[in-house]
């Protein structure tokens, strides 16, 4: 997984749009990029929605939030429209992105072992440089622990 004063790396993701986004398109910004496993899954809805619900706070400290996960560019779009969310998620169905940030791999439950997304999210400063890493996420808090980190 990626560390505090590591350089974000570059990649371009489709957004529930099928519009290109990449870091570079924030520079002189700082970015809460988070990864999540699913859209419409409870978890994943609450971190979502805390992050809509202070998202004029994270706007107004001069940051933008970025969400990953490998659902397809409409089901993020169905995602966005069903809850109101007002910022970008992106779809890297290869996980090429999602691996180059550390936020893949071995996951269990009900006894099974599998890999997936492991819930995390990285503050980005304005220079590219990451500031925050947060490996272990609590969904209910995680928009409150963000704003403190900005």
């Amino acid at each position: 997984m990626l560390q505090v004063g590591d350089t974000v790396p570059e990649f371009s993701l489709p957004n529930q749009d099928g519009t290109m986004i990449s870091p570079a398109e924030f520079k002189g910004k700082k970015m809460v990029i988070y990864f999540y496993p699913k859209d419409n899954t409870p978890g994943c809805t609450t971190e979502a929605c805390g992050f809509r619900d202070v998202y004029d706070e994270i706007l107004a400290k001069g940051a933008v939030v970025l969400g990953i996960s490998k659902d397809s560019t409409a089901s993020h779009t169905k995602f966005r429209e069903k809850f109101g969310l007002p910022f970008h998620l992106l779809s890297d169905v290869e996980t090429t992105t999602i691996q180059a940030f550390g936020a893949w791999g071995e996951k269990k439950m009900c006894g099974k072992t599998y890999m997936g997304i492991i819930r995390s999210t990285f503050v980005v400063d304005e220079n590219g440089v990451i500031s925050h890493v947060f490996p272990k996420v609590n969904t209910k808090t995680h928009a409150a622990e963000i704003l403190a980190a900005l």
